[in-house]
This record gives C-alpha cells, sequence and structure tokens, in this order.
C-alpha cells in the first residue's frame, strides 16, 4: 500500500533527484578502460558469448526481475537491438542482484518479442553477489539497476548510464567509429566529480530534514541548484514543500507544490504524489484539498481510470473534501481494479468511507 511520510520521504526524493549518481569516488571501471571480461554462469536466450570480439560492438545491461524500472527500460533496449542487429550490435541482458534465479526463464519467457535478445545469469560461483556485479557494476560505481555498459568495437567502455538515456545518435556514432572516446572519457569524469559533490549535498540534507535543521536544509538545497534551469530545479519542488512546512510557511509550500503539479501535467505519478502528500502528511497544518483534488483527479484522467493507487488516492481527497458519496462510489472502483494485498487494503478504506471514517495510513 502507497505510504508518504513526511521528512523521511522528502530525504529520500531529494537523493532520487540525483538520478541515481554513477561514480562515486573509488570507481575503479571508467568510461574509456578496457572492458572487463564476461563471467557467465548461464545463457538464458540467445546465442552464447565468449568474449568480446574485435569490430564488434556491445551493450551489456544489468537488470533483475524484481526491478520495476528495469521492466520499463526492457523494452527501449530491445528497439536498439532489433534496429541495429545487422550493424555489429550484440545486446546482452546481464541478469544481477536476482533474489530469486529460478524466475528469470519464466520471466524472459513472458516478455516474448519485447525482450528478443541475448540473457546471461552472473557467475556466483565464488563472488556471492556474482562475479559480474563486482567487476562491473561495483567497479563502475553503479549503485542501482538498470545500467547500462557500450562496449566499443576495440573492447573498451565508451558510455555508462541507464539505458533509457541511451539514444540512437549515440550509437549510432559508436558503430561508425564517430565517438570521440577521449572526449566521452573527460565528460565522464566531471560528470563523477559533479556527482559526488551532489552526492555528499544529498547526505547534508537529508540529515538536515531529519533533525528539522531547515536553515541548513535551505543552504544545501540551495549549493544544488546552482547552474541549474528553472525546469531542472522543479526536480527539488517536494523538497522545498517539506522545508517550507517546517517552518510553517505554507503560502510558499503549497506555491511550490503547484508549480511542480502544473509543471507535470501529463505525469500521473507526479500528480498522484502531489495529492497522496496533501491527504495524508501527518504534521500539516494546512491542507490544500482544492490542489489535491485537481492534481488527483488529472491523475486518474491519464491513466482512464484505470489505475487502482489512483483512484485511491481520488477517494481519500473527495472524502476529506466532505464528499462522502463520491469516495465511496470512487473507492468503489478502485477496489474493482485492485488485486491480492492491495485490494484487501483497498477494502477496508472502502469500509472506512462507509462509516464515515477517514481511513488510517501506514507510517
Amino acid at each position: 500500500m502507497k505510504t508518504l511520510t513526511a521528512i523521511g520521504t522528502c530525504a529520500i526524493l531529494a537523493g532520487l533527484t540525483l538520478g541515481g549518481a554513477t561514480s562515486a569516488s573509488g570507481a575503479t571501471l571508467k568510461v574509456g578502460d578496457p572492458a572487463p571480461k564476461l563471467q557467465v554462469a548461464k545463457w538464458v536466450q540467445g546465442t552464447p558469448v565468449k568474449e568480446f570480439e574485435p569490430g564488434q560492438t556491445y551493450i551489456v545491461e544489468f537488470w533483475a526481475t524484481w526491478c520495476g524500472p528495469c521492466k520499463v527500460s526492457i523494452p527501449h533496449l530491445n528497439e536498439l537491438h532489433e534496429k541495429f542487429k545487422d550493424k555489429k550490435l550484440v545486446v546482452i541482458g546481464q541478469d544481477g542482484w536476482e533474489r530469486d534465479e529460478s524466475l528469470v526463464a519464466p520471466f524472459v519467457k513472458k516478455m516474448g518479442d519485447k525482450m528478443t535478445y541475448r540473457v546471461a545469469m552472473d557467475d556466483k560461483s565464488e563472488e556471492k553477489d556474482g562475479a559480474m556485479a563486482v567487476t562491473w557494476m561495483k567497479a563502475a560505481g553503479q549503485r542501482g539497476i538498470p545500467s547500462a555498459f557500450i562496449v566499443n568495437s576495440e573492447g573498451k567502455i565508451a558510455w555508462i548510464g541507464h539505458p533509457m538515456g541511451l539514444k540512437e545518435a549515440l550509437l549510432e556514432d559508436i558503430l561508425a567509429g564517430r565517438h570521440d572516446l577521449k572526449k566521452a572519457a573527460e565528460e565522464f569524469a566531471e560528470n563523477a566529480a559533479r556527482e559526488d559533490k551532489e552526492m555528499q549535498l544529498s547526505r547534508k540534507l537529508s540529515t538536515s530534514l531529519r533533525t528539522k535543521n531547515w536553515a541548513d536544509a535551505e543552504a544545501a538545497l540551495a549549493e544544488m541548484e546552482k547552474g541549474l534551469s528553472e525546469e531542472q530545479r522543479q526536480r527539488f519542488a517536494m523538497v522545498h514543500f517539506q522545508i517550507n512546512v517546517g517552518r510553517k510557511d505554507y503560502d510558499a509550500a503549497y506555491k511550490a507544490l503547484r508549480a511542480y503539479a502544473e509543471a507535470n501535467k501529463d505525469e500521473p505519478a507526479v500528480q498522484n504524489q502531489v495529492a497522496w502528500m496533501i491527504v495524508t502528511q501527518k504534521d500539516l497544518e494546512k491542507r490544500d484539498l482544492v490542489l489535491a483534488l485537481e492534481a488527483a483527479e488529472r491523475a486518474n484522467l491519464a491513466t482512464k481510470g484505470e489505475d487502482a493507487a489512483i483512484l485511491d488516492t481520488v477517494a481519500r481527497v473527495q472524502f476529506m473534501s466532505g464528499k462522502q458519496k463520491e469516495a465511496i462510489a470512487t473507492q468503489q472502483k478502485a477496489v474493482a481494479q485492485a488485486e491480492g494485498d492491495m485490494k484487501t487494503e483497498l477494502e477496508k478504506s472502502l469500509a472506512s468511507y462507509k462509516a464515515g471514517k477517514l481511513p488510517e495510513v501506514e507510517e
């Protein structure tokens, strides 16, 4: 069940805005370095690749069955595979950090034509986390999946990043030999230094939010926002909201939150997040239910009324706005859309609405 606790969640959000900073200080594998060897325990799909062949370009992407963002990026990776497989590109979906390896083969089979590239299992015979998880991911300072590496025709790392950030134009340049590896290595090093600084500021911000030191939090946030465009600063809107709530400046808090919602009208997850925060955060002395309803309805419209979690948000906003009948009707739709444990939780909320009581939310 979705929850959104006050300080802790905003601290997490602050960290997430860094986009999963790639290279921590001390990383030993960088753009421009020779690619580590492949250490595969089993090939689940496709012709095995024993080693990187000169003249061939490779994408090695780390993923796992439990990883939601991985499921989103797989079709994009498959599109690249289909478009460039006849131009000396080999795509390897390197399963790593897997919690239950028995799920991998059924997952790949279920994906069908959305995942047609090679799929391999990491070798855990000597490393409990997997040999490639150590020699690739850990060595490159990659803290999360999905993460992708491009190995060029000379066997060197040409690019490291989130697979959704891998553009066709870059891949075309690498395949055609137009890619400036020296420049890419320099840019990667600069980004690494900047991201290390951002990570330090993020930790300071997180600590300041947790200890309710609003002045230090604002100072850290201001440092993080230096040089960013207005659009880029929108990433930190939730943190601005948290700081202003802590200072009891609700006008500024909701101004930041409304701007964030307005800037992301077509993002149902953002709209739902805004609405849910307003109606569930424990320490709010003032709740802008008008903004909450606008955001929740946008999210519901964007998902065509077919997302149980968003319908649940709409119902809560309606109930808190004095619309009990509407809340009951909306929650009934949410229950109808849900399955399993989520359905059970939503049914409890429905019973609360029928009894005229606001459902409690998890901490």
